[in-house]
């Protein structure tokens, strides 16, 4: 018996999942910048830290809320909530949240979801010119100091263009710049894909063959007619013909002797 079967209630659990899934995994997308970096280097003022603050404890609020929904939706509450420890984790630290999307990734690789893997990656690509921004705004030696700037770099890196006007001088700036330049390969990698597979299926549409025009019968005209059915006739006279006995000789006829 799977898993789903033993922990779910009456469908209720399912029906839960598929509902909040995607909402969710793309909040865990969006707010990655907020939860991955410490909320010191999002500047001095108290009044910016506090808004992180509240910002990572409200995820982690509504991450323990679906938790608890989905353990009180399973037959065997504590057993589910124990063998999802992702889940738990994700409301003590947010960024394991982001584990989750691999399912939301997983079915962006499916045919027909190019616009949804699309809209994934320049999720990711946001993200990664934001975290870059808040690592190397201050750092020494940086040249990314706006956020515009590094939305420029995120860019030109995603597209695997690399002009090097700006660049990434800080360790967790060069980890995120490794990402991004891995999402941009693979974004090239799905849309030459699609294109290719587009192209094939349009060729085999044409090369199919249509369907076949059936041969015309030929005419009959009236005198072949009257010939055919002349023939019939005579066929069947000389068969009803062969077919009558023959009549028997009458006594005393011929050549007996007496």
């Amino acid at each position: 018996m799977a898993m789903n079967d033993v922990n779910d209630s009456e469908g209720r659990l399912a029906a839960y999942e598929a509902r909040t899934q995607t909402p969710l995994d793309l909040l865990a997308l969006a707010t990655l910048w907020i939860t991955v970096v410490p909320p010191g280097d999002f500047g001095t003022t108290d009044g910016v830290r506090d808004i992180v603050l509240v910002a990572r404890l409200g995820l982690s609020v509504v991450y323990g809320i679906d938790m608890v929904i989905r353990s009180a939706l399973s037959r065997r509450h504590v057993h589910y909530a124990l063998t999802h420890p992702l889940g738990i984790v994700s409301v003590l630290w947010p960024p394991a949240r982001v584990i989750f999307s691999v399912r939301l990734v997983r079915t962006l690789f499916r045919r027909g979801h190019v616009e949804r893997f699309l809209l994934a990656a320049s999720m990711l690509v946001l993200d990664g010119a934001v975290i870059v921004y808040l690592f190397e705004r201050h750092a020494p030696k940086s040249n990314i100091h706006t956020l515009g700037e590094s939305v420029w770099w995120a860019l030109v890196t995603v597209t695997t263009v690399g002009y090097g006007d700006f660049y990434p001088v800080t360790t967790p700036g060069r980890i995120t710049a490794c990402f991004i330049m891995g999402i941009g390969l693979l974004t090239l990698a799905v849309i030459t894909a699609q294109v290719a597979s587009s192209f094939v299926t349009q060729g085999a549409g044409r090369a199919r063959p249509g369907p076949q025009p059936e041969p015309d019968a030929p005419e009959v005209t009236l005198a072949e007619l009257d010939r055919r059915l002349a023939r019939i006739e005579d066929l069947l006279t000389a068969a009803t013909t062969s077919a009558l006995p023959r009549a028997a000789p009458e006594p005393g006829s011929g050549d007996d002797s007496p």
